[in-house]
This record gives structure tokens, sequence and C-alpha cells, in this order.
């Protein structure tokens, strides 16, 4: 009898780390991708970068745009292009409601985190606004403040 891995495990590719400290997110949702083989492949191989990545509605559908997944080497005669524009998988409703939360009241839709759930590569997007210069330094200051409040309940040796 072969044992056979848990379907639902999530295995992180990439993540878009300064996300947190530039945007308020304000709601997050899974979307999945529609990718090549080769854009899959590169995927597993942790070819991904989030950096400048978001995404953007056109004619009623949501694409991801600026997330660069490099080439996978053994399929170079059947390329992908690393920047081309993806189509993001979700409800109509949902994709709806972001849509006009980015027209009207100024709005991102930014790719938090790429990760294969299932044998599936899934991309959790995050509905954001844009933090200020003030609101970064707030940031960094409740940073450090729970940083020294770690350091003073750590345990002495």
């Amino acid at each position: 009898m072969a044992q056979e891995k848990p379907q639902s495990a999530e295995r992180i590719i990439a993540e878009h780390r300064r996300a947190k400290f530039d945007y308020f997110v304000e709601d997050t949702v899974e979307a999945g991708l529609a990718l090549l083989g080769s854009e899959v492949k590169a995927i597993r191989n942790g070819e991904v970068s989030l950096n400048d990545a978001y995404a953007m509605p056109e004619r009623g559908e949501l694409f991801l745009q600026n997330a660069h997944i490099g080439a996978y080497k053994p399929s170079s005669a059947f390329a992908h292009l690393p920047l081309r524009p993806r189509k993001l998988l979700l409800h109509r409703e949902q994709i709806d409601k972001w849509s006009a939360k980015v027209r009207e009241r100024g709005y991102s839709i930014i790719p938090l985190v790429l990760y294969f759930k299932g044998g599936r590569a899934k991309v959790k997007l995050g509905l954001c606004r844009g933090k200020k210069h003030e609101d970064r330094r707030q940031t960094i200051k409740e940073r450090e403040t729970k940083r020294e409040l770690d350091r003073a309940m750590r345990p002495r040796r």
C-alpha cells in the first residue's frame, strides 16, 4: 500500500517581504494562477520574484503584472516570457468587488505570497492602501518596541 502525501500542505515559494512595510493590508484572498508548463517548473525551482508585482483588473478579469518567473532551462525551445501578464483565477463577485475598490478608492492589489497548495500554484493577494512616510516611521517604532519588550521578557540564563 503506497502512502499518499497530504494534499492540503502548503509550500511557500516566494514572499513579498516589503509589502507589509509599504502598504496597509486591508483584506486578503487566495487566487489560482493560469500558468504554462515551463512556468510551473520554474516556480518549483524557486525562480520567482514578487517585489514589483501587482494585479490589475482588465475587461472583467484580474491579471498579475510584473511578477518575474525565470526561465526553465530544459524548456528553452518553448520558453515563456519572464514578465508576461498572468491570469488570476477568482470568483466573479470577488473580482468585481476588488476592481471597484481599485477604481474608486485608490487601493492596490499586491501579491503577498506565492505557494503550492495541493499541487497547484496559488497566490495570496492583499487589497492594500499605500503608507505615507510617517506611517512607515510608526511601523519601525512599533517593531523596535516589540523587540525590546521581547528581550526584556526573555528569561535570563
